[in-house]
């Protein structure tokens, strides 16, 4: 008896493309964490340095997810700070990458050397990472973040599909701020005199996270911010993306007027101001995050 005739059901074929963005995400993702091991050896303050985890970048990737939202910690701290929003915005679909800022997650020795193009050159490599996840890419930030992934969006607007910010310290609260960059030319003054004892390298600092953000912030650090939203402000005109601009008007360490001066800077349609009332910086972390988390629910919706 003849053997019964045997089909072959139509499969299919693999998406090699898909298969292949896959491989590089993942390289892309381990070279990151190669650079970040090799910086938390390197710069390893016994006292300062805080666990790995907090300042590892991390991935969560939604296979269904066609849009990648990018989340950028602020200042003196590590992705650790915005893994809160990052874990709502994957609950809702999304895939979702925080990448390290250069001299992040390490010490503040190390942060001391940093320049805000450096910031800039970590940012691009997670804007990469989401490109082989994902179709649309959605960048946010806090704080410092905030500045970073406006001035991102400004330059790169074919990039990405929107832009979040929330705190971004367009202006500090107090006034030793103010004189940051006297204090800074006058340490580098010092410093080519051989006058060390008089240099002033670092000012204290009262984190609302302090298991996640450094004691100390480096004079330098605070230069390179300042340089960094002036860049930012003068060019805002030019943003050419849906945005959603989020501020603590209580905020203690950014004056509160900061959003509302940059959301009134922008000219696209789609622009959103969002104020939060709470008397701390950090506005990502915690019961007061859900206001914030809701806010950006539903620009993303709209976005969709």
């Amino acid at each position: 008896m003849k053997a019964p005739h045997l089909t072959t059901p139509n499969l299919p074929a693999p998406n090699q493309s898909e298969d292949k963005s896959r491989l590089e995400c993942s390289h892309l993702l381990e070279t990151e964490y190669r650079l970040f091991n090799r910086e938390y050896h390197t710069h390893y303050l016994e006292g300062e340095t805080k666990p790995r985890d907090i300042g590892k970048p991390f991935l969560l990737r939604n296979p269904s997810s066609k849009t990648g939202i990018l989340l950028v910690h602020g200042l003196m701290a590590a992705p650790e700070e915005v893994r809160e929003w990052a874990q709502f915005l994957y609950s809702k679909g999304y895939t979702v990458y925080a990448p390290r800022l250069a001299g992040h997650g390490t010490s503040a020795v190390d942060l001391s050397t940093r320049r805000h193009g450096e910031w800039m050159k970590s940012v691009d490599r997670g804007v990469d990472i989401l490109k082989r996840c994902c179709e649309q890419i959605v960048i946010g930030g806090f704080s410092t973040g905030a500045g970073l992934a406006l001035y991102q969006a400004i330059q790169k607007p074919h990039t990405f599909d929107g832009v979040i910010s929330v705190s971004a310290p367009l202006k500090f609260k107090g006034v030793s701020t103010n004189f940051v960059e006297i204090l800074h030319a006058w340490n580098n003054f010092a410093d080519k005199l051989g006058m060390k004892q008089l240099v002033k390298q670092y000012a204290q600092n009262h984190p609302d996270n302090p298991q996640i953000n450094y004691n100390r912030c480096p004079i330098q650090g605070i230069v390179e911010v300042k340089s960094l939203m002036k860049n930012v402000y003068r060019a805002l005109s030019s943003l050419d993306i849906p945005s959603l601009i989020i501020q603590g008007i209580n905020d203690p360490k950014v004056d509160g007027q900061s959003g509302l001066k940059i959301f009134r800077q922008i000219s696209h349609p789609h622009a959103h101001y969002r104020e939060i009332d709470f008397p701390l910086h950090g506005i990502v972390r915690g019961p007061v995050a859900r206001e914030v988390f809701e806010a950006v629910e539903i620009f993303l919706d709209a976005l969709e």
